[in-house]
């Protein structure tokens, strides 16, 4: 079954973002809402977030709400009802993982007694992975579904606006190993001593154009030279500007009040072949690398002695270093709001923002541990505190009736619970008052319809939560200073976050403890409660079998085997794979067991043949595994549309000995299979 917060994340992926001019500075409209929000791109960023700062500093509380490139990046990677809570887990990392965020709505609350109101302060940022850090790395990528792009172009997004104005980062984990990188090469270059001559490797001259080439810069180069030596003795320039235009490749310039030559519009393999001709041809001249404002420079320098050389080596490696120390800097881009937001321990507000909280983490922090126990201690390290509006509306019998038994989706608990901002004219009674601020400009009266935009998203979710906390007798009147974190009626439902919302699996935060929510609160919604606890040893996962198997025909075929009541159920991941819940855990290893019994045959053998389970092994190709296989699978990184493929590209393939656990006597231990399983670590 897809999980709510998929369909909401997918709708919302890749959204309409508004064509305007990204250099204002100002509050930006859409044309259909006159709503006032500020959108912040690269042009506006350093302004936008010296003014975040003050907002997040004097907030109560701060909402969020990212836009993501996609939900799943293969069938079998939706979430299932027979999905545990850390194979859940699991798939959301691999979302995480594999898409990106292009929006970050991040919106201010706070508490103003005088106007007996809030005022927010809405943020719509526009973030894109662009590479800044130079090196070996390689560009960064990332998955989009069709599916996605598709509603984004019905809703008119300007592509060219998030990719050359969008604001890129460095998570930490990125800043670090650059630093890292950096102070090693730095040390490297500072232990080179510019006496010790390295060998000179030859760039291989295999076209005549390259021999040509050397001979003409040789020359080149060579007349430069002896023009200086020349003009250091007394005489005149002899160097004429000729005609094919050669001179502005060569411009002479002081570097570092030293004589040089500036090189421009070389490639980078003749940049090569001239550094080659400069070091063995000329041995008062060097070739420097330096790091610019904005780009490197490829220099020949004249060196009057050994000792000059020294020194000018030893300014540019210092130089270079600050250079590039400075653009580290200032490649961290968005992260520095990530960071503010983490520092000012300021309640986070989202709606269902499991998979949201795991995109700050992998794409600001660093690479996402892999179980749910570490991951929840990354988050709690970095955001103490934690509300979801959906928990909130689900758990608590006051807001329940308040929102009579409908939907809690974004838009729909917006309507209710805000009527007064979703549909301007209703009397606002009895309901908290908002008021929208973007720099000098205010106001407490707009038409709603910038939904789904990432800044009004989080405006939405901030204005839940205000209104909730009306509704749970948390008098804001009284206090000119809330403490939101610190109010009774919150604290069951502070760090609670849904891993599944149809399931009901609530993870806390606080103890890394996963409940569902049946359990966790006495509800009135008796539709969780209804359904059945899953077995997780009765299942059974099978794949890579002939696609003219459906669920009922592979039931079916499992009756026969092992008797009319065996299965209880066969659920398809998809075309290729399907999970078999048995009536009994040792039915999942008499399955197993038998299914490599009869491979053993011989295809000619009778009991190969006429053996109904035969049908299911048909094709040869046809794997099987308990559910810690399931669980190996989905921790992978790698991406096949297919489970099958999935499955046989990372080595969990049809002949994989993890399926083939038989002891000495042919009895198949279905604990070995769980123990081994989870000992041994596949290569990613």
């Amino acid at each position: 079954m897809k999980q709510h917060w998929m369909v909401r994340a997918l709708s919302k992926t890749l959204i309409t973002l508004f064509p305007v001019s990204s250099r204002s500075s100002r509050a930006c409209f859409s044309n259909s809402s006159s709503f006032a929000i500020k959108n912040v791109t690269k042009s506006n960023f350093d302004s936008s977030l010296a003014d975040l700062r003050r907002h997040v500093r004097d907030s109560d509380f701060v909402a969020i709400d990212l836009e993501m490139t996609g939900v799943t990046s293969a069938p079998w990677r939706e979430s299932f009802e027979f999905d545990r809570y850390d194979v859940r887990y699991l798939k959301v990392k691999d979302s995480a993982e594999k898409f990106a965020v292009v929006q970050f709505g991040v919106c201010t609350f706070r508490w103003d007694t005088t106007k007996h109101s809030f005022i927010a302060h809405p943020h719509n940022f526009y973030i894109f992975p662009r590479q800044e850090v130079g090196g070996d790395a390689r560009s960064y990528e990332f998955l989009c579904q069709t599916s996605s792009i598709d509603f984004l172009a019905k809703y008119q997004f300007d592509f060219n606006l998030c990719v050359k104005e969008g604001i890129s980062y460095l998570s930490r984990a990125q800043e670090d190993e650059a630093r890292s990188q950096l102070h090693s090469a730095h040390e490297d270059e500072l232990s080179e001593s510019p006496y010790v001559t390295k060998e000179i490797k030859d760039v291989p001259l295999v076209r005549i154009a390259d021999i040509l080439f050397v001979e003409r810069m040789k020359n080149k180069i060579n007349e430069w030279h002896d023009d200086l030596l020349q003009m250091k003795k007394g005489g005149s320039s002899r160097i004429s500007e000729d005609s094919n235009g050669s001179i502005d490749q060569f411009e002479t310039i002081f570097f570092r009040m030293r004589p040089a030559i500036k090189l421009n519009g070389f490639t980078s393999r003749q940049l090569r072949l001239i550094k080659s001709v400069v070091e063995k041809s000329f041995k008062d001249l060097a070739y420097i690398h330096a790091n610019g404002d904005s780009c490197s420079q490829q220099i020949i320098v004249y060196i009057d002695s050994r000792r000059d050389l020294e020194l000018l080596m030893k300014e540019v490696k210092e130089s270079n270093h600050k250079e590039s120390e400075k653009k580290i800097g200032a490649a961290i881009g968005f992260r520095h709001v990530i960071d503010l937001l983490s520092s000012a321990q300021k309640l986070i507000v989202g709606h269902n923002c499991f998979l949201d909280i795991a995109h700050v983490c992998k794409k600001f922090l660093g690479p996402l541990p892999s179980n749910l126990e570490e991951y929840v201690t990354l988050t709690k390290n970095n955001f103490p505190y934690i509300i979801d509006t959906k928990i909130l509306l689900n758990a608590s019998n006051v807001l329940q009736l308040k929102m009579k038994k409908s939907s809690t989706s974004l838009p729909k608990a917006f309507a209710i619970m805000c009527p007064h901002i979703a549909s301007p004219g209703l009397a606002h009674t009895s309901s908290v008052a908002v008021e929208v601020q973007v720099d000098d400009m205010r106001s407490t009266n707009w038409n709603s319809g910038a939904k789904h935009e990432a800044g009004y998203d989080a405006f939405m979710t901030g204005c839940i939560f205000a209104q909730s906390c009306k509704h749970l007798q948390i008098d804001l009147s009284t206090c000119p200073n809330p403490n939101l974190i610190k109010e009774n009626n919150l604290q069951n439902y502070l760090n609670l976050l849904y891993l599944s919302w149809t399931s009901g699996d609530i993870v806390d935060l606080k103890t890394g403890q996963t409940t569902t929510e049946s359990s966790r609160f006495n509800t009135f919604k008796t539709f969780k409660t209804q359904q059945p606890k899953i077995p997780f040893q009765n299942i059974a996962i099978v794949w890579g079998f002939q696609l003219k198997l459906n669920a009922r025909a592979i039931k079916e075929i499992l009756c026969k085997v092992f008797g009319l009541t065996s299965v209880t159920s066969v659920f398809h991941l998809d075309k290729t794979a399907v999970f078999i819940q048995f009536s009994k855990p040792e039915l999942v290893s008499e399955f197993l067991e038998l299914k490599l019994s009869i491979e053993k045959k011989k295809k000619n053998d009778a009991i190969y043949v006429l053996h109904p389970l035969s049908e299911l092994l048909e094709g040869g190709r046809t794997g099987v595994g308990c559910y810690e296989v399931y669980k190996q699978i989905c921790g992978s990184c790698v991406s096949k549309v297919l489970f099958a493929d999935q499955a046989e590209a990372i080595g969990v393939g049809f002949q994989n000995s993890l399926l083939q656990k038989v002891q000495e006597n042919g009895d198949f231990d279905y604990n070995v299979c769980l123990d081994d399983t989870n000992k041994q670590q596949i290569s990613l």
